[in-house]
């Protein structure tokens, strides 16, 4: 119930809010010192030897980055590119640099990866240290043009030279840092230039309608399903399945791919919201039970071990012409 109560208070500025503001306060002068630190030299900043592009966000919960790192890596390569990826691998268990493998288990090396991998045809390397995944990528591929790095907008260890900033309908909420608000630092931002971090190099995707400047992505359902065991089914034909639709997602804000299915024409009878990255592992729901189970794709990396049979459906995000205009124009 803590997380609901949150998530609204950080839409506006409400008894809540203030309440944590002190401790918001505390973690704007430890993330001010943090990239203090790097301004002026007192922490190293590490170049690899090809350009890097952060794909990240400054809000918490999910904003859309990882179809905008699929998207930014789909247009690298039909440019000729080649690109990699790196990523924290939150929720993996790997203590060091690990490239994700299709059979790598979603417990070592995180969900997301997993989905990077299946979904973009590229290697991908995780690591809580982005600058040695990075290394480790180029050891094992070392064809690779360009690195992506899913996250990792504040990790300014590793030098950047394009940025990418992801936000939602959300925007920046109240404006406010953590707790008090969604932002993880202010909004505009102080840039570190030691990191490569600066105005001229930043790009700003939007995934939904809001007041910020920048490029509004489109979002949408792909048109067909696909279950554990390779099958493929059109969306719609779920309806028709004569049992009743189930869906469940252990994404940041589960409402959304809920109301997405709802606007497919899908009547949904059940729907289950799941912390983030849920791990499936204590899952369990009657196998008897007559019903079709809906997932994310996310999900589908993890809960298909235990229930193949349910379909996931993929996100499909367009990056519009000018975004892609304006990171070809950076890129030269």
């Amino acid at each position: 119930m803590l997380q609901p109560a949150l998530t609204r208070a950080w839409q506006r500025r409400g008894p809540l809010s203030t309440a944590l503001l002190p401790l918001a306060w505390l973690i704007a002068c430890l993330s001010a010192a943090h990239r203090w630190g790097y301004a002026i030299g007192l922490l190293r900043v590490h170049r690899l030897p090809v350009p890097v592009i952060v794909v990240g966000n400054v809000v918490a919960g999910g904003a859309g980055k990882t179809p905008t790192v699929l998207g930014v890596v789909a247009h690298l390569r039909a440019r000729g590119l080649r690109p990699g990826i790196v990523s924290r691998g939150y929720g993996g268990q790997h203590t060091a640099a690990t490239e994700v493998q299709a059979a790598s288990p979603p417990a070592l090396v995180g969900d997301e990866p997993l989905l990077l991998l299946r979904a973009s045809g590229v290697p991908v390397v995780v690591g809580r240290d982005r600058l040695q995944a990075g290394y480790l990528l180029l050891q094992a591929h070392p064809d690779i043009t360009h690195i992506v790095c899913d996250d990792g907008m504040q990790h300014y260890r590793l030098f950047r030279d394009i940025e990418i900033c992801v936000f939602d309908a959300r925007g920046v909420g109240n404006g406010r840092l953590l707790p008090a608000g969604l932002l993880r630092q202010p909004w505009p931002r102080s840039a570190v230039a030691a990191a490569g971090q600066s105005p001229d190099r930043l790009l700003v995707v939007k995934t939904g309608p809001s007041s910020l400047p920048g490029h509004l992505a489109n979002r949408a359902l792909a048109p067909e399903a696909r279950n554990g065991h390779g099958e493929t089914r059109p969306l719609l034909a779920l309806q028709h399945t004569g049992s009743p639709l189930h869906a469940l997602a252990g994404i940041a804000q589960p409402e959304n791919f809920f109301a997405m299915l709802r606007a497919c024409g899908l009547q949904l009878q059940q729907t289950e919201s799941l912390p983030d990255h849920y791990d499936f592992d204590s899952y369990s729901r009657n196998r008897d039970r007559r019903e079709t189970l809906i997932c994310t794709e996310k999900d589908a990396t993890k809960l298909w071990a235990h229930r193949p049979d349910a379909w996931a459906v993929p996100l499909v995000q367009t990056l519009p012409p000018g975004f892609l205009a304006a990171l070809d124009a950076l890129l030269a």
